[in-house]
């Protein structure tokens, strides 16, 4: 079988590209917003701040998962904010929650016109996007990262640090558990001609990361992503082997946080495929091992947000086949976890204002 040569591509300087977001100007500050919240909204994102007041007095999770348009949206640093309260424990995406990221803390800009792109051949051939992040994920391997804390390390410390190549023939010589991560990053590193030694990536708009944010604070920001899906596999940095070590460890963390939402809250926000397909086999794993021990994870309320109109009672069960809110993979998914669950229909830049004002009102008690 004969596969496509990525050496053959010719990458562009990220500085070149017209961005269609600038974060300065985007991003959402909930104290200063001028936005109208809807009541209706205001309403469920008050009880849904209570919910979350609840777990965290009883020391469970509180796990918030969101689609890649929310850190487009502007929403990186109240997302922070979340964590810093302590109102979130735990932060999930995709890879593209994560590029986006990665690129507003370094440029302060993200977001390529597609259709433009795609048809000169330039849509995600981006040196310092494709470099970076790949070159990130494959030091994080590395270093028994995660996906998300390996990107979030790279922004906060403003580079990487690349082992020599005597230290990584050494662990594959007499490591067998890190032998196989060290070679990976050998091969790379004599691929590319990149030296060893600190590495210095210069990000300017640091304080814009979500994911620098909770690395900083010590909580998960995992990434969840689909091969072929991101831009960063259009550069020949890419390596499977990196990503799937990285994103398999946060799969973990994320099984390990669901396992500790008995009394919890989970939002799933914007995020069709992603969130729920995480969810429901790390449901499933936790309550695996909890009802060995003669527990179990009930008591979890689950709130997902989309743009999409409801068009079913979902309390009311599943609706049949021939109801096109059957094929509405997250809520279907989410409806059989036999936890309560409910939908909104909301712009997500509205929800986690409205949230974030709720929960900050009931903090200021």
């Amino acid at each position: 079988m004969k596969l496509f040569d990525r050496r053959e591509m010719h990458y562009l300087p990220l500085s070149e590209r017209k961005n269609k977001v600038g974060i300065t100007e985007s991003s959402v500050d909930p104290e200063k917003e001028d936005m109208t919240i809807p009541g209706e909204l205001a309403e469920r994102t008050q009880a849904i701040a209570r919910e979350i007041i609840r777990a965290r007095r009883r020391d469970s999770s509180v796990i918030t998962a969101f689609g890649a348009h929310t850190i487009k949206n502007g929403l990186g640093r109240l997302l922070a904010d979340l964590v810093r309260r302590g109102w979130v424990t735990h932060l999930a995406t995709n890879g593209a929650g994560v590029i986006h990221d990665w690129e507003f803390a370094y440029q302060g800009a993200s977001s390529e016109d597609v259709r433009a792109n795609v048809q000169e051949g330039h849509f995600g051939t981006w040196e310092e996007t494709g470099l970076n992040i790949n070159l990130g994920l494959a030091v994080g391997a590395w270093e028994d990262m995660g996906y998300g804390e390996a990107i979030g390390s790279m922004i906060a410390n403003q580079g990487l640090a690349i082992p020599s190549r005597e230290e990584l023939r050494a662990v594959i010589a007499a490591d067998l558990r890190r032998r196989a991560a060290a070679c990976d990053l050998l091969e790379l590193l004599d691929d590319l001609k990149l030296p060893s030694g600190w590495m210095k990536i210069v990000h300017r708009f640091p304080e814009y990361s979500a994911q620098a944010a909770a690395y900083t604070m010590g909580v998960p920001f995992t990434s969840h992503p689909m091969f072929g899906h991101d831009i960063i596999y259009t550069h020949a940095a890419s390596r499977g082997s990196a990503v799937g070590r990285t994103a398999e460890r946060d799969f973990l963390s994320f099984a390990q946080s669901v396992a500790g939402l008995e009394g919890g809250v989970y939002l799933s926000v914007g995020s069709a495929v992603m969130s729920p397909m995480i969810f429901e086999k790390s449901l499933s794993m936790a309550r695996n091992v909890s009802l060995a021990h003669g527990e179990d994870i009930r008591d979890c309320h689950i709130h997902v947000v989309d743009l999409q109109e409801a068009t079913w009672d979902w309390s009311a069960g599943e609706p049949p086949m021939d109801n096109p809110a059957y094929y509405l993979r997250f809520m279907k998914t989410f409806n059989r976890m036999g936890c309560p669950v409910d939908y909104t229909s909301a712009d997500n830049r509205a929800f986690f204002v409205s949230l974030w004002r709720a929960l900050d009102a009931l903090d200021s008690r």
